[in-house]
């Protein structure tokens, strides 16, 4: 199924960071056309869309709701636990982290449901967004959801809605735990008398081409591992000093917290 079955697509809550991000990868992937997006806010200022000026974007959502056919809700949860609209037989993709599929029937009358989570990489391509659809979701709208992602990067449907809630701990919106890795790397080059300009340079330029080269090779990540382990050069020594640490500890215990609080309500504050 076309992505065009979808639209004219609604995102609400359109010029946030998330929100543009999909908007904006949807326009440039042409996927959707411009009068195949309608975004609303509550300011009525373009962020992100500044060279679309085709692009309507309103304050006003009953006018989002005349034109849009599906609805992309963009909003912080907290916000949209507020809300007051009827979303009526339009299919409603919710990327908010912490509202259940449940909460978003509860809110908006909504019957096809949607959750994802995916994350400000859609601009560049290089999103990867797991969704969920509730049994009203027929399989046409699935596949048109997958082609819809697609167009920011690689997409799967998942099993589970508890999933979804899991994958907004592992791949949600903002990579805080690979920052927090390339920042202890930046601080110990630092410390070793390299200028912290360079060495974020460094940092960032050796994150990006290790991800595209982990992305486009066959092997898993524990096979990577496996290999630099056998050619027993610098990185191996290195290797060999992290994995006889407890590194997995601390990285589990933040995965689960995040996956805890992605488990509860944010819709109600």
């Amino acid at each position: 199924m076309s992505v065009a079955a979808l639209a004219p697509i609604g995102i609400i809550g359109g010029t946030g960071w998330l929100g543009r991000s999909l908007g904006r990868a949807f326009l440039a992937s042409g996927a959707l056309g411009h009068d195949e997006l309608i975004v609303s806010n509550r300011s009525g200022v373009r962020t992100g869309y500044e060279e679309h000026p085709e692009i309507v974007v309103t304050t006003d959502l009953e006018r989002l709701l005349g034109k849009a056919r599906s609805l992309m809700l963009a909003v912080p949860p907290a916000d949209f636990g507020a809300m007051d609209f009827a979303a009526g037989e339009r299919l409603v993709i919710s990327i908010m982290a912490g509202a259940s599929i449940g909460r978003i029937a509860e809110v908006c009358g909504a019957r096809a449901i949607v959750r994802t989570m995916p994350n400000v990489a859609a601009e560049f391509g290089l999103c990867y967004t797991p969704w969920f659809a509730n049994d009203a979701v027929d399989g046409a709208q699935r596949a048109a959801v997958q082609s819809l992602f697609e167009c920011c990067g690689q997409a799967d449907e998942v099993a589970s809605e508890d999933q979804i809630d899991y994958f907004t701990a592992l791949t949600g919106p903002v990579p805080g735990f690979v920052a927090q890795l390339a920042d202890c790397m930046v601080a110990h080059a630092v410390a070793h008398a390299i200028p912290r300009r360079t060495a974020e340079r460094a940092v960032k330029q050796l994150f990006h081409a290790s991800g595209v080269a982990m992305a486009r090779s066959t092997l898993s990540p524990a096979e990577l591992v496996s290999q630099m382990l056998d050619y027993d050069g610098t990185t191996a020594a290195g290797l060999r000093q992290v994995l006889g640490t407890t590194l997995r500890d601390p990285i589990g215990a933040g995965l689960e917290a995040a996956w805890a609080k992605a488990r509860t309500d944010m819709t109600r504050g």
